[in-house]
């Protein structure tokens, strides 16, 4: 080859390679804000990221003060309503013992435990325990045994004192009991 040709082939420059300053002053500025797009769209995702987490949390911390305030009021309800106990269970032996007593007496122990029931049931109080039940050692107090052919296994037999709950809070647990257990 001779000199010239050899020349001419090594000043020949591929056309994607050369740019003329103004290009080059506008690829730069295409990266600078390719750059600083990418910047931003990273800032929004991290702040609706954290406005997201944000009400996450709110949302949390308002399930967990509405179940304490539940959860106070139930507290507050069980004790109020174990201090009244006694009253209902005196009812109960009473009208359990009134074989001899006058009707209007009668009448009116009854209309005064349907009252007690009725208030207790506002405040959602519920009495647990009927014989016939089975025996649960959660709910149930197990104050005696018995071997009998008129019960299945672990049923409660008899009840000497209800049971009361308010939903899953058990106030008293219910003194019973149960026949044919091991």
């Amino acid at each position: 080859m001779s000199e010239e040709k050899k020349s001419e082939v090594t000043q020949e420059v591929p056309e994607e390679e050369t740019k003329t300053p103004k290009e080059e002053k506008k690829a730069k500025k295409k990266n600078k804000n390719a750059e600083k797009l990418e910047e931003l769209e990273k800032a929004l995702a991290d702040e609706k990221d954290k406005r997201l987490r944000l009400a996450a949390e709110y949302e949390n911390y308002r399930k967990r003060t509405s179940a304490e305030k539940l959860n106070i009021y139930n507290d507050a309800t069980a004790k109020a309503v174990e201090q009244l106990l006694p009253v209902a269970d005196s009812l109960d032996m009473a009208l359990a013992t009134m074989k001899d007593a006058p009707e209007e007496f009668k009448k009116g122990f009854e209309l005064v435990r349907a009252q007690l029931a009725t208030s207790l049931e506002k405040l959602k109080v519920e009495p647990f325990c009927e014989v016939g039940d089975d025996f649960d050692p959660n709910l149930h107090n197990a104050v005696a045994k018995i071997e009998s052919e008129d019960f299945e296994e672990n049923k409660i037999s008899a009840v000497f004192q209800k049971g009361y709950k308010i939903g899953d809070k058990i106030i008293r647990h219910a003194m019973v009991q149960v026949a044919n257990c091991d």
